[in-house]
């Protein structure tokens, strides 16, 4: 889990970066723009590396990266904005130009409409976060084969799945979701050591659902092995639909914590934002209940009365590091597409944060432990429903 956590504590530093950056940098918003498991694919090579290493790619001279947000927001503290830090650090380290745009729809012609925009303005490496760009990305590969392509969470297919196809001018990036979830399980069982757990999802995507899967697994896992006592009810496990109302997320968790619930899991985009004000509130009026934050260390998104955090800890995948990877093997003309690479415990991309101020040594070290087992192999996560709630 170093490099992921190494990588993150970088990040934090560039939130301020991300609020300074100018029009060019940061994007607008109008109208037209507005600034899983298995690899799936048997005709794509699965690649398990992605070492970010050192920052001394040299510069290119004017190499401009765009990205296209998904049905959520830059500033959504979770994957559009994982995904943008990571582009910006590499802006900060190489010097490279950088631009975003916001879809005015959801429809695979309005993705499209974003891509052709930061192409015809000259950027020819585009990120797009997100399982919703794959059937975008597999059309537009071929209509720029000049361009490169960075996907994050998908490969590119038709939309009725019939046919999957990964050009030489793109690179996917899957995450081992459901092992992050698990380590996440395990750190709030220990914590909590009794009650109610519940989890809130933004779509019933893939990648959100292995994190809901993992979750639960590390959960049962604690209860067996640690001798925890928390429980699952399917009332507690649901789906917003979307990623972004803030509102939504907010009265859910309200439901759940007057349940009883103790800890949420928010895998929401900003759907995760209002589980996030939630938990605040409460914590700040002295109850004991807390969140899980996703995708990124959202530490900091849970801060009240001073220092402290309604944030127990965040299940992490490197969205930032694959993005800042590719754009430094571009720089070194060192790119290779047509492929899949999978972020998972064995190459340090997925994992929870390196410094944890809500878990007790004692949980951490045992997350250590699960981690370390789920690395060698010792210990399997199953990425599929199974008998696990939906």
């Amino acid at each position: 889990m170093k490099r992921i956590f190494a990588i993150a504590l970088s990040l934090l530093m560039l939130t301020a970066l991300l609020a300074a950056c100018q029009t060019n940098d940061s994007g607008s918003s109008s109208s037209n723009s507005g600034s899983s498991s298995n690899s799936g694919s048997s005709s794509n090579s699965n690649d398990s590396s992605g070492d970010s290493g050192s920052s001394d790619a040299a510069p290119v001279a004017n190499l401009k990266v765009g990205m296209v947000t998904d049905s959520g927001t830059i500033d959504d503290k979770s994957f559009n904005q994982g995904t943008w830090e990571g582009i910006l650090r590499a802006k900060a380290d190489f010097g490279i130009d950088t631009n975003y745009l916001k879809p005015s729809g959801e429809a695979k012609s309005d993705y499209i409409q974003e891509i052709t925009n930061l192409y015809d303005a000259g950027y020819k490496v585009i990120v797009t976060p997100g399982f919703k760009f794959n059937s975008t990305i597999y059309e537009v590969q071929d209509t720029y084969p000049d361009a490169k392509f960075i996907l994050l969470d998908g490969e590119p297919h038709t939309d009725d799945y019939s046919d999957f196809k990964t050009n030489s001018n793109v690179i996917c990036f899957l995450f081992a979701e459901d092992q992050a979830g698990f380590l996440a399980g395990v750190a709030a069982a220990l914590e909590i050591q009794s009650g109610d757990v519940g989890f809130i999802g933004g779509m019933a995507v893939p990648a959100v659902q292995r994190f809901n899967w993992g979750f639960q697994q590390g959960i049962a896992y604690a209860n067996e092995h640690y001798g925890t006592s928390c429980t699952m009810k399917a009332e507690n496990f649901v789906y917003q639909g979307t990623f972004t109302d803030i509102a939504a997320g907010q009265q859910l968790a309200a439901t759940m914590y007057d349940r009883g619930v103790r800890v949420i899991f928010a895998a929401a985009g900003s759907v995760g934002l209002g589980v996030i004000n939630e938990g605040i509130e409460r914590r700040a009026a002295g109850q004991d209940v807390w969140v899980i934050g996703v995708d990124v260390d959202q530490y900091f998104d849970g801060i009240y009365d001073g220092e402290n955090s309604c944030i127990l800890t965040s299940a992490m995948k490197g969205v930032g590091v694959s993005a800042y990877d590719t754009i430094k093997d571009i720089l070194n003309d060192n790119f290779t597409g047509g492929r899949t690479v999978l972020y998972e415990a064995k190459n340090d991309g997925i994992g929870i944060p390196e410094n944890n101020p809500n878990l007790s040594k004692d949980t951490q070290d045992k997350v250590a432990e699960s981690f370390k087992a789920i690395k060698d192999g010792s210990l399997t996560v199953q990425n599929e429903q199974g008998d696990l709630l939906p």
